[in-house]
């Protein structure tokens, strides 16, 4: 699965899965958007921009069906953590 780093502004990192077509984008506030039937096109072209954060804007935001993160905003061993603490729930 492509991955994109970005080193500065709002977007930190583009996930993206070509067989699926979502596209997965980290926030510096930690969450994460996802969007489902996203050309390739829009991904290359989001890791090219000048602003990632505007192209998401300008294209993708309002564009493409909100999905499901493929990963959580809080990562698995805090999961493991909480539950852990709190017990299983069992």
């Amino acid at each position: 699965m492509p991955t994109k780093t970005f080193s500065g502004g709002r977007i930190r990192q583009a996930d993206y899965d070509p067989v699926s077509q979502q596209l997965d984008l980290l926030w510096d506030n930690k969450t994460v958007l996802a969007y489902k039937q996203v050309p390739e096109e829009v991904f290359r072209r989001l890791c090219n921009a000048p602003s990632p954060a505007t192209y998401w804007e300008d294209r993708i935001a309002e564009e493409y069906p909100k999905g499901i993160p493929r990963k959580s905003n809080a990562d698995d061993g805090g999961a493991k953590k909480l539950s852990d603490l709190f017990g299983g729930g069992d």
